[in-house]
């Protein structure tokens, strides 16, 4: 699934960045090399960050 249509970031790339230590929508962009754009992904990045670091 698309998180950011913006930046084309997956969700799986997401989780991933969470496991390399990202714990906030603006640490996984800066992993990924990639900046915020319209901001209307970040309530749902937020909150796939949450529940990979609540399982974690």
């Amino acid at each position: 699934m698309v998180v950011c249509v913006c930046n084309a970031i997956k969700e799986k790339d997401l989780r991933a960045a969470v496991e390399s230590g990202a714990e906030k929508p603006s640490a996984v962009y800066a992993q990924l090399g990639r900046k915020p754009k319209c901001g209307q992904c970040l309530a749902f990045a937020e909150s796939i960050i949450k529940s990979e670091l609540a399982t974690a």
